[in-house]
């Protein structure tokens, strides 16, 4: 199998902040979370909000604020994401689509924006004749646009720079079913020339139909890593028991709500972090500690229960 382009191993991240009494304190949101994004395939992240599914974004471009520490390992091509590395790749070799169309200047007409300084005015409407934006929209401001139209010119600054890895962060919020699937079959178009996209999503349903495989955030690490057939395929196929419950809440699969919350990042539990929204929770989930990801059914999965 090819070498993945992106690795992420065991990545922590935590914030530096204050809390009673002005006492400095440490904020771990992310914990020995892991994945891998391949040249030619769409790795889709899901997971409730709060999860740390942003953050992981963040990380991999190097844009977390100033009082973040760091710890895992990132690497590109096999070389490590050092900040100088992230510096030099972002933006020409690692593109991001992020999740706020206020991340577009509100000062400056679309049109220039996504062209930058690299790219002509020929380069910007081909890219945005690709995705339906009438040669008319480049002299237009970011508050002209529509919620579908803002979210094509984000996708369009990403696909201009011809980037070996997309990292896309909710790309779908605010368009209609129709532009949704658009966007992601654009993303299925990207992995099939030859790119690795990594999509950051709460569209599970979307995600699945399009993506390569599928790695479920909780409580800001990752539960399972399985083959996106295994999510279309049904519950039978996942081996987590949040998986399951992701699958089951969709719509078109009963709209099951799970009772409980995820944890607050400042107050985890001992053990599984799932476990106590579980069904299958027995004492040996929490009387150990954090549990490690294992190979079951050739998919990976952070459960003792899992077979």
């Amino acid at each position: 199998m090819e070498a993945p382009l992106l690795q992420v191993e065991n990545l922590s991240v935590s914030f530096v902040q204050y809390g009673r009494g002005l006492r400095q304190c440490e904020l771990e949101v992310i914990s020995n979370l892991s994945l891998e994004a391949r040249a030619g395939e769409i790795v889709a992240v899901v997971g409730a909000s709060g999860s740390g599914k942003s953050l992981l974004a963040h990380a991999i471009l190097g844009i977390l604020p100033e009082n973040s520490r760091v710890s895992g390992a990132l690497s590109f091509e096999g070389e490590p994401l050092t900040p100088e590395a992230q510096a030099r790749l972002r933006g020409s070799r690692i593109a991001f689509i992020p999740q706020s169309v206020e991340c577009l200047d509100p000062l400056m007409r679309v049109g220039v924006q996504v062209r930058g300084l690299r790219h002509s005015r020929a380069e910007q409407r081909a890219i945005f004749k690709r995705y339906g934006l009438d040669e008319s929209v480049e002299r237009l401001y970011p508050f002209e646009l529509s919620g579908g139209m803002a979210r094509r010119v984000l996708v369009s600054t990403a696909v201009i720079e011809d980037a070996d890895l997309i990292v896309a962060d909710e790309p779908t919020p605010g368009l209609t079913h129709e532009m949704a699937v658009e966007a992601m079959r654009t993303f299925r178009d990207i992995a099939d020339a030859g790119k690795a996209v990594v999509v950051i999503t709460h569209d599970l349903d979307l995600a699945y139909d399009v993506a390569d495989r599928i790695v479920v955030f909780y409580a800001g690490t990752t539960l399972e890593v399985a083959d996106a057939a295994d999510f279309r395929d049904g519950p039978d196929r996942l081996r987590h028991p949040y998986s399951k419950a992701l699958w089951a809440a969709l719509p078109q699969n009963g709209f099951v709500p799970v009772p409980g919350s995820q944890p607050y990042a400042g107050d985890l539990p001992e053990g599984c972090l799932y476990a106590a929204r579980c069904p299958l929770r027995t004492e040996e989930c929490t009387a150990r500690g954090r549990v490690p990801m294992r190979e079951v059914r050739g998919g990976k999965v952070r459960c003792v229960h899992a077979a």
